[in-house]
C-alpha cells in the first residue's frame, strides 16, 4: 500500500500463545441435553435461548441463533428461508447444535464456536487465542505480531480472501532489543498502526469470561498502568517512522493523559500526542501521535542503519 511512499499496517499486540488453553476448554463437562421433541430450528432456538438465559450466558438469544443458522449453512437466523423455520431438523443437525452449544455455555466467545465470522464484508476464520476482530475497534490488515498463533491465521486468512500480494506478514516481537532491524525491507513508513496489551494489570479479573477464558492473557495485560507494551512502542517508533509520520494506537480510555505525560517527560523523543479520537460507545480509545522532527544526527527522511533493497508489496 502506498500514501506518498511505504506504509506498514500492523498490530504489535505482543501477544502469546497460550499453551493447553484449547484443550482444556473441551476437557470440561460436556452437557447431554435431551433433543427429544425439538425437532424445528424456531424450536431449537427457543430451547437453547432459555438455557443460556438460565445459565447467565451473554446474547442468548443471538448466540443460539447464531449456532443454529451456521448449522443449516446461513451467516444468521434471519437469512434463513422461512420454510426452514419449522422444517424438522436431521438427528445429525441436532448434534451439531447441542455440541455447539455446549461450547458456548462454557462461555467460548460465539465466534469461536462457529469457527468464522464476518468483518467489513471479509468472512474470516477465527480460533483461539487469536484476537475476535470488533467493527469498534479493529483496523482492517494485520501485518506484524508475536505470536504463532496470530501469524498463522493472518496468513490462512490472507490465501482464502486472495490478500497475500497486499499484505507483508512478519513476526515481529517489539520487546526484543533490535528487533526493529526485521522491518529494515519495508520502511521508512508513513503509518504504523497498533492495538497492543493496554488493560490495566488491576482491571484482567474484570473482564468477561468469553475475553478472559478464551483470549491470550499476554495480549491483554499491560501491565501495572496499561503502559508497558506502549511505551515500547513509542520508543521504537522514531526509528520507524518518516519524520511527520504517524503512529495510531487503541489505548484504554485513562490512557490519553498518560501517554501525553509520559511523552513530555521524553524530550528526546521526537513524537508528540496531536489528537485523540473516541470509538462508537464515545470512549477516548485511539491516539494519534506524529513524529514531529528528524531524530538528532539523522537526516529528514533517512533510515537509521543500513539501507537493503525494498522487499515487495
Amino acid at each position: 500500500m502506498e500514501l506518498g511512499g511505504r506504509m506498514l499496517w500492523t498490530f504489535l499486540s505482543g501477544m502469546g500463545r497460550r499453551r493447553g488453553s484449547w484443550g482444556r476448554a473441551f476437557s470440561s463437562w460436556q452437557p447431554r441435553l435431551p433433543l427429544v421433541g425439538l425437532s424445528s430450528a424456531r424450536e431449537q432456538v427457543s430451547h437453547w435461548t432459555a438455557v443460556f438465559e438460565k445459565r447467565g450466558i451473554p446474547e442468548a438469544r443471538e448466540s443460539s441463533e447464531y449456532i443454529v443458522a451456521h448449522v443449516l449453512g446461513a451467516k444468521t437466523f434471519q437469512s434463513l428461508r422461512p420454510v426452514l423455520w419449522t422444517q424438522p431438523l436431521t438427528a445429525w443437525q441436532l448434534q451439531c447444535i447441542q455440541e455447539l452449544s455446549s461450547r458456548r455455555l462454557q462461555r467460548m466467545p460465539v465466534q469461536y464456536v462457529l469457527g468464522e465470522w464476518d468483518f467489513h464484508g471479509l468472512s474470516l476464520k477465527m480460533a483461539p487465542p487469536v484476537f475476535i476482530p470488533r467493527p469498534e475497534t479493529e483496523s482492517h490488515v494485520i501485518a506484524v505480531d508475536k505470536a504463532e498463533a496470530a501469524i498463522c491465521l493472518t496468513c490462512e486468512n490472507a490465501q482464502r480472501l486472495q490478500l497475500q500480494d497486499r499484505i507483508q506478514i512478519i513476526p515481529f516481537d517489539v520487546t526484543l532489543e533490535g528487533s526493529w532491524t526485521h522491518l529494515l525491507p519495508w520502511g521508512p513508513m508513513d503509518l504504523v498502526v497498533s492495538n497492543p496489551p493496554y488493560v490495566f494489570h488491576r482491571d484482567m479479573e474484570e473482564l468477561a469470561p468469553e475475553i478472559l477464558s478464551y483470549e491470550d492473557p499476554v495480549a491483554l495485560d499491560g501491565g501495572e498502568e496499561g503502559m508497558g507494551i506502549i511505551t515500547h512502542i513509542l520508543a521504537l517508533a522514531p526509528r520507524l517512522l518518516k519524520d511527520s509520520g504517524s503512529i495510531f494506537l487503541e489505548v484504554d480510555p485513562r490512557h490519553p493523559e498518560l501517554v501525553d505525560s509520559w511523552l513530555q517527560s521524553r524530550p528526546d523523543l521526537p513524537l508528540r500526542l496531536v489528537a485523540v479520537r473516541r470509538d462508537l460507545c464515545g470512549r477516548p480509545r485511539f491516539l494519534h501521535i506524529r513524529r514531529s522532527r528528524p531524530q538528532r544526527g539523522c537526516p529528514v527522511g533517512a533510515w537509521p542503519g543500513p539501507q537493503p533493497a525494498r522487499g515487495p508489496g
